[in-house]
């Protein structure tokens, strides 16, 4: 059985070696040997093998310079290592580095001859074969560069636990441990890398890009994580697709038109430079320009794509690089190198072939190896990059120097620094090995390894554990996802202006440890976007919503498609793509950009503006005209036209009337606790004063000349006593409700922000609008009381016309107030307190103009009716119309008694005046013609169907005669015409002189000086009707002489 296992392995390892001959392999024998797998081709030539022969190896093509470099990168530092006397000093490390082809089936070719020699070995088959040379097994690999192909190989090593250290293989899939037990590498895994890129998306504030990523364990993850990371920021992904270096022609087409027709012009590409090159080139020959591309690591600086016949369409584009690292003696190396001194290296000759386009004449042998490799492309097993027959041959005296290649530039040194650090890191742990104490080992009862007879797994064991200090001062570890954590460079492609030549231009770089937000920084004024402008390109879905506006979602589209939606009042934004509004505080208001805020307008009726001024100079006009007005009727208090208005009431009227214009005024100005718990009642108070005072003094009149005969009794109830005490009982209700509203509910100033969004009205918050429509309700109360006292007395007298004036002032002060309340309850703001100033001051006016304006004429302008004459001469006129309605009532009633008796139609003898009927003619009384004095006055009376007009004269008393005379020519009237059907009498009505009446027991008191002259007008001439309404008899000439007294009345009855 074990010979069967050996014959299965030898077979393998024959197989395997068969297919790698000389001139395919760069092998060095050593103590320890490390495996190496690098690209030295980019892909293999397509052959379809249809299994009628033995299949033979496919041919390797097109020659990858920096694959070569990297290699070098290897055997450098293998040497170094082998030269240093501290480092694994008496040991030599071999090589064996194998070409991947950058394909998975040529990577695990080499890696299977890696496993058959470490299993042949671990057999300990020395016995069973006479070997002339012993090959060690290979403890560690170093390699490979495409996170694929590391994978398929990591698969492979992990069964037997080789350790694998790879230089540029990134895929974070690969940081799984229990999948890939042996897997180490010194790059950073793609984790940060596409953060980063996602990093440099916000950061230059593109929502709107394009993805594309090779369909393998690199690409596939990275993107992937890249979209993790641009939802995390909101930015959309337009499109998706996936790639291959062999991808079918079809599918390759329809990548391309996806880009053509997207609007994306950013896009990401995680991809390695093989897989990438096809869709370039078609991108290239379609001429699809103004594309930024964002490169992944693995294709940044590749020389495959940044190629100058690329740069129209590729020009600008952004990648990460590795971080440069520096390797002393490195530079020097790479141009020693020669076929003649590189006989461990079967790829130089192919190198030296394709770096100066010549050929090795065939059996040249200044060439180790020249005829073999020339046999073997003739049999079909060389590399074929080319035909011999179309160079010229290889002198051997080129300098490498001359010509530029990818393997001279030396300048960034990243993937053979990564190559660099991982063969120093399998050394060091060889170093472990070889130093360890036994009870300090990391092995069982810690013992150590034997470095002669070191296993793979014990050499990964103290990879795992490695920590050491590279040439740069870095401390290098490998953390618990089996890699190097690292930063990156951020370079831009230029175009060199010297030989045309792609150039890398470092313009930023992301460091990984720093704390997120910091990581990212670029020197924009060194980026060149499509080669050569200084403008970042735009690649949003929508345009940049500028500030004032928000982001307004479209249906149906990504979030990064939106509409800009201006911000609504009182919302503001500040910054450019705002995804929301800020509302502003409560006391600001946005301007009309939506940009800031602004302090909101306050608004209150103020004293500054037109509208306060005016209204302000209107109720100072106000108290200026009652303020005059009182001071008339204090200097005029004694004459007859004051006093018949009852002047103490009208001093409390008029300042009732002050009262009123000055409360306007606390309704103007900012409000305040203080003027808007005051304003009201005083408004309420001064209204209910003024209102009272009018109320007692309509009253009066009322009652004055509706009595029939003042008695003592009539005189105590109309006393100024009583009056003060109704004003003051009327009043004092008022006060009652405004003390009850202060103490429950007092107003308080108050900011309104509801009525207009940019204003705040600074108003009174009446506290109970229940309390202020009682103080209002109580008001209009009192004045529909009012009003129908002096409705009712407007005709009393009728050439007295206090109460109709009282009566206009009533209808003004309705007017106003009922069309306050509708102007009231449809404006806000300042305008309420407009509106109520307003009608304050409208019906104050209206109360002192119609009350106070005519007297005050006739007290300046007239004082010839500013006579006590006048005011009785008014009086008079009442008392004969009730007397003379009274006598026509008699008359009717005796006349419809003598119709019933006899069907007479003549009046009875005790008639003393009749009026006219509606269809007789009226006649005049006679009388004889006398002079008029001067101080009488004439009067017209209607009543009935007719109109009487007296004729007045207050004359002294001279003679008894003429009181004789006058009574005798009274009766000879009565005499007259006595057979008529209606008897024409006349009134007599006496008015009281200055002298008193002492033979009539009736008589009354005479009133003082002061008293009120049209109250004892009306008590003598009511007294003079009250004979007529009686039973008794016509007035005789004594009763008539003794009625009259020291007064003569000289009366003219003219019919009209």
């Amino acid at each position: 059985m074990t010979l069967y296992h050996f014959c299965l392995l030898l077979f393998a390892f024959t197989w395997s070696a068969s297919a790698y001959g000389p001139n395919q392999r760069a092998q060095k024998k050593g103590d320890i040997i490390l495996g190496g797998l690098f690209p030295i081709h980019f892909g293999v030539a397509a052959k379809h093998q249809d299994l009628k022969s033995r299949p033979e190896s496919v041919e390797c093509i097109r020659y990858n310079f920096r694959g070569f470099r990297w290699l070098q990168a290897m055997i450098f530092a293998i040497e170094e290592i082998n030269s240093s006397p501290t480092l694994l000093p008496n040991m030599t490390l071999g090589y064996s580095i194998f070409d991947t082809c950058n394909t998975v089936s040529k990577a695990l070719e080499a890696t299977l001859s890696f496993v058959a020699q470490n299993k042949i070995d671990s057999l300990n088959l020395d016995e069973f074969c006479n070997c002339s040379e012993h090959i060690p097994s290979t403890i560690a690999v170093v390699g490979a560069t495409g996170s694929g192909i590391s994978t398929a190989v990591a698969n492979l090593l992990g069964l037997f636990y080789i350790p694998q250290v790879s230089y540029a293989s990134s895929s974070r899939l690969l940081s799984n441990r229990n999948e890939y037990k042996s897997f180490l590498r010194t790059i950073p895994n793609d984790e940060h890398q596409a953060t980063a890129m996602a990093d440099i998306v916000e950061y230059f504030r593109w929502n709107w890009v394009g993805t594309i990523a090779a369909d393998d364990n690199y690409g596939r993850p990275g993107i992937e994580k890249f979209r993790e990371e641009t939802e995390e920021r909101n930015i959309c992904i337009d499109f998706s697709e996936l790639i291959a270096q062999y991808l079918p022609e079809d599918q390759l087409q329809q990548v391309v038109k996806v880009i053509q027709n997207s609007t994306a012009k950013v896009i990401v590409v995680f991809s390695s430079a093989p897989d990438l090159e096809p869709l370039i080139k078609e991108i290239v020959t379609r001429n699809i320009t103004g594309r930024i591309w964002l490169a992944s690591e693995a294709w940044a600086s590749s020389s495959l794509i940044a190629m100058p016949e690329f740069f129209h369409v590729m020009g600008g584009t952004i990648g990460f690089a590795l971080k440069a690292g520096q390797i002393p003696g490195f530079r020097e190396f790479l141009q020693k190198v020669h076929p003649k001194k590189s006989a461990n290296n079967g790829f130089i000759k192919e190198f030296w072939e394709e770096t100066f386009n010549c050929y090795l004449p065939e059996g040249n042998k200044n060439f180790p190896g020249a005829a073999a490799f020339h046999k073997g492309r003739d049999d079909g097993a060389g590399t074929g990059n080319g035909m011999a027959a179309f160079r010229p041959p290889c002198t051997g005296e080129e300098n490498i120097t001359s010509v530029e290649t990818p393997y001279m530039d030396y300048t960034h040194l990243r993937i053979s620094y990564n190559v660099y650090l991982a063969v120093y890191s399998i050394a060091h742990a060889l170093q472990d090995i070889y130093t360890c104490t036994p009870g300090k080992g990391l092995f069982t009862n810690g013992s150590c390894a034997d470095i002669k007879k070191v296993e793979a797994w014990q050499v990964l064991k103290h990879l795992r554990h490695l920590n050491f200090t590279n040439n740069m001062g870095e401390q290098v570890d490998f953390d618990e996802s089996d890699g190097l954590i690292g930063n990156y460079s951020i370079i831009n492609w230029h175009l060199s202006p010297e030989d045309g030549s792609i150039v890398f231009e470092e313009v930023g770089h992301y460091n990984v440890y720093a704390k997120k937000g910091e990581r990212l920084f670029i020197s924009e004024n060194k980026i060149l976007w499509s080669g050569f402008s200084k403008e970042v390109p735009f690649s949003n879905c929508s345009r940049d919503c500028q500030p004032g506006t928000r982001k307004g979602i479209i249906e149906g589209q990504p979030t990064c498609c939106f509409e800009c939606v201006e911000c609504t009042d009182g919302e503001i934004s500040d910054e450019t793509d705002a995804s929301a509004c800020e509302k502003c505080p409560e006391n600001f208001w946005s301007n009309e950009n939506h940009t800031f805020c602004t302090p909101k307008q306050i608004e209150f009726l103020s004293w500054t503006e037109p509208f306060g001024i005016a209204l302000t100079l209107f109720a100072v006009l106000g108290i200026f005209l009652t303020s005059f007005v009182l001071g008339v009727f204090t200097r005029f208090r004694n004459t007859p036209i004051v006093k018949a208005t009852n002047r103490e009431l009208s001093y409390l009227l008029l300042f009732s009337l002050l009262c009123c214009f000055s409360s306007s005024l606390f309704f103007i100005g900012e409000p305040q606790d203080w003027n808007c718990r005051l304003r009201q009642p005083a408004f309420g108070i001064s209204f209910v004063l003024c209102i009272s005072c009018i109320l007692v003094k309509t009253n009066r009149v009322l009652l004055v000349f509706e009595a029939k005969i003042p008695t003592s009794l009539h005189r105590k109830w109309w006393g100024l006593n009583l009056q003060f005490l109704l004003v003051f009982l009327c009043t004092f209700v008022q006060i009652v409700i405004c003390v009850i509203w202060l103490y429950t509910a007092p107003p308080s100033s108050f900011r309104n922000h509801e009525l207009e969004d940019e204003i705040i009205f600074i108003t009174c918050n009446e506290g109970s609008l229940m309390a202020l429509g009682f103080l209002i309700g109580y008001t209009c109360l009192l004045a529909a009381i009012c009003f129908f006292f002096a409705f009712k007395s407007r005709k009393l007298p009728e050439n007295f016309n206090e109460a109709k004036f009282i009566t206009f002032s009533m209808l003004i002060f309705f007017i106003v107030w009922i069309s306050f309340i509708p102007a009231y309850a449809s404006t806000y703001g300042k305008f309420v307190s407009a509106v109520e100033v307003i009608a304050i001051l409208a019906a104050s006016f209206g109360q002192l103009a119609c009350i106070f304006f005519n007297k005050v004429y006739i007290i300046l302008f007239k004082p010839s009716r500013n006579t006590i004459e006048e005011v009785r001469c008014s009086t008079a006129a009442h008392a004969f119309k009730v007397a003379a309605r009274a006598t026509l009532r008699r008359s009717n009633v005796s006349r419809k008694r003598s119709n019933s008796l006899g069907g007479s139609t003549g009046s009875t003898p005790s008639s003393s005046i009749s009026s006219k009927s509606n269809h007789e003619e009226p006649f005049a009384l006679a009388a004889p013609a006398e002079q008029q004095h001067p101080h009488g006055c004439k009067q017209k009376v209607s009543f009935g169907g007719g109109t009487v007009t007296l004729s007045l004269s207050f004359e002294e008393h001279q003679k008894n005669a003429v009181a004789s005379q006058n009574a005798k020519h009274r009766n000879s009237l009565e005499a007259q015409n006595s057979d008529d059907s209606l008897m024409r009498h006349k009134a007599l009505l006496s008015l009281r002189s200055s002298d008193p009446l002492v033979s009539e027991p009736n008589a009354q008191t005479p009133p003082g000086p002061d008293a009120n002259p049209q109250e004892s007008a009306v008590e003598e001439t009511q007294q003079a009707a009250q004979g007529f309404e009686g039973e008794q008899p016509p007035l005789s000439a004594t009763r008539l002489r003794d009625f009259v007294g020291s007064d003569s009345i000289v009366e003219n009855a003219v019919h009209s």
